[in-house]
């Protein structure tokens, strides 16, 4: 599947090229820029991370595993103290609260070197899309289309003043 990829000086041109885009029924755009423009953000809709889910997988099994690492060793080891009970979950609380965090943490860790594809050699390499000019000062726009449809979004990234397209094999 080929990408077209046009190259913008202005963020407007970008945002309008990408909205127009997105209503035709193209929804594999990226928009790349030197520095963060609310017009861009806009353009797209992006959808909410999956390192969310990393975070609630990893929190759940951290509270899980606090209290059944807590209930198991009081069962193991009973100390009978004024008559409680060997496994008394609220007092647990405090065991199952702290692993939730550090799992949950070490969850969106992971979740972030996955979903963000880092380090770059073991997951895929670089965009092929990417230019080093879009971290300078021009903003880029990458569309990813059918081969029928690449005279129509070539015609439409110029028609939105796009100084040079590029073909992008992805």
């Amino acid at each position: 599947m080929p990408s077209l990829q046009g190259i913008f000086d202005a963020p407007g041109p970008v945002a309008e090229a990408a909205k127009r885009l997105r209503n035709r029924g193209f929804s594999d755009l990226e928009i790349y820029a030197p520095a963060a423009f609310p017009e861009l953000d806009d353009a797209l809709d992006t959808k909410p991370s999956r390192v969310r889910l990393f975070t609630l997988i990893g929190g759940l099994i951290g509270v899980v595993t606090g209290y059944a690492m807590a209930i198991w060793m009081s069962i193991d080891w009973p100390v009978m103290i004024g008559g409680k009970p060997f496994a008394s979950i609220p007092t647990y609380t405090v065991i199952g609260f702290e692993l939730t965090i550090l799992f949950g943490g070490l969850a969106t860790l992971l979740g972030l070197l996955i979903v963000g594809r880092l380090p770059y050699g073991s997951f895929g390499g670089h965009d092929k899309a990417y230019d080093v000019r879009f971290s300078a000062e021009e903003f880029g726009l990458v569309v990813g289309c059918r081969e029928r449809d690449v005279a129509e979004v070539d015609a439409l990234l110029r028609a939105h003043h796009a100084k040079e397209v590029n073909l992008v094999e992805a």
